[in-house]
């Protein structure tokens, strides 16, 4: 939604990770060192730890992307708690190795059948593991023994393991895993980002997003994010999307200190208001509104001279006074003109004698006009009734027409990325 509105070209600041978003702050670019050192070796473990959301998955992409698939073999698994066996087999899955009905001896020799066939081809076989904290130590001594497999005193494999904190400590510390310490060659901790490097951050993504300083965000802004967030990427990742869509509902066309205490307000659970969107102008810059704006110009104009076909011919139009006071709904009846006294006039009758003839209570006239003023009320609620209904459907088209235009540009995006 966010990214329609301030015409972007995709979401920079999405979950999941993407190497066309890598950027390298100052521990990334060590930690890509040290893999690029472990690559050149060609042998061993490299590992790299770091809290959740820390970017180590972005980074070891970032790396896959620039390798040469020509001459380097590689396999990508994330772990979840697998044994010894299952390990070896689902890595050997991620090679493309057929495992179907095989024992664990046919399994090994099949795997190591595979890799003396990458190096003949001149290939280096490459396995990085995910979530490697999650590997029980024999799991992990498996790994090791795939390490073992050679063709002229040269390893045929070698292994990217990525973890949590709680990897790295188990690693230090488990009698188990003796043999594994002695076989890596390089291990960084990735560090979370420091306060100034924020705002490269935040920038470095919304560009490559295409954007063109739309929203400009105030220099407030970063630093409440590296207070809320303590530079972890995903963090301020999920806490700039909020910030977007705040401010794409509002329209706004700055991201301010203000606006990031709202959203932190809401996402504590406290009741927000949300500022109301300015009205669209004719000079708006905003496509998505330029269709349905002329849409709604035009149907407004219809509403306002609704057709009204009565069964019965109208009468003459009656002016009401300014100063007289009517109800749209007719709750109430019009107010009753004063009555005229009754006069009496003198006549004669047959025999000579006088008698009193009464007057109407109530002048012609005056009726006539009473019963106008109803028929001119119930006009004014028809019409009143009939521009409420195009209102409403004209409303209710807008945001079909809103929601089916949003729809059909996130499918051309990732129509595009699928490309």
């Amino acid at each position: 939604m966010y990214d329609t509105f301030y015409g972007l070209n995709g979401r920079p600041f999405q979950l999941t990770p993407d190497p066309h978003y890598y950027f390298e702050s100052l521990t990334h670019r060590k930690a890509l060192s040290y893999l690029g050192y472990g690559l050149a070796q060609g042998e061993g473990f490299i590992v790299i730890t770091g809290d959740v959301g820390a970017g180590k998955t972005t980074l070891v992409s970032h790396l896959m992307a620039t390798i040469d698939k020509a001459r380097l073999t590689a396999a990508n698994i994330v772990t979840t708690k697998l044994d010894s066996e299952d390990i070896v087999r689902v890595a050997a899955n991620h090679f493309d190795i057929d495992t179907d009905h095989m024992d664990k001896a046919q399994l090994l020799s099949a795997f190591e059948e595979f890799l003396h066939a990458e190096a003949r081809a001149g290939r280096r076989c490459l396995l990085i593991v995910d979530e490697s904290q999650n590997l029980p130590a024999g799991a992990l001594e498996e790994l090791r023994m795939l390490s073992n497999f050679q063709l002229g005193g040269q390893a045929l494999l070698q292994i990217f393991l990525l973890g949590q904190p709680e990897f790295r400590d188990m690693l230090q510390n488990s009698n188990q895993l003796e043999q594994l310490r002695q076989r890596v060659i390089a291990h960084h901790h990735l560090d979370p980002m420091s306060a100034d490097e924020i705002e490269p951050y935040i920038t470095h993504r919304l560009s490559k997003s295409g954007w063109s300083g739309r929203p400009k965000i105030t220099s407030s802004v970063f630093r409440m994010l590296y207070a809320e967030t303590d530079g972890v990427p995903r963090k301020i990742n999920a806490l700039m999307s909020r910030i977007l869509l705040m401010g794409s509902i509002e329209h706004a066309e700055m991201i301010d200190q203000a606006m990031v205490e709202r959203v932190l307000a809401d996402l504590n659970g406290e009741d927000v208001e949300i500022a109301a969107p300015p009205t669209v102008s004719t000079e708006t810059k905003n496509p998505l509104w330029e269709k349905p704006k002329r849409a709604l110009e035009a149907s407004a104009e219809q509403a306002a001279e609704p057709r009204i076909h009565l069964s019965e011919p109208q009468a003459e139009p009656v002016s009401i006074p300014d100063h007289e006071v009517v109800s749209l709904r007719g709750t109430e009846p019009p107010e009753q003109p004063a009555r005229k006294p009754v006069e009496t006039q003198a006549t004669t009758d047959g025999e000579g004698g006088a008698r009193s003839t009464p007057q109407p209570a109530v002048d012609t006239a005056a009726a006539q006009r009473i019963d106008m003023m109803g028929k001119r009320l119930s006009l004014l609620e028809t019409r009143m009734n009939g521009q409420e209904e195009n209102l409403h459907r004209v409303l209710t088209k807008l945001v079909e027409w809103v929601e089916s235009d949003v729809r059909s540009k996130e499918s051309y995006i990732n129509a595009g990325r699928a490309a």
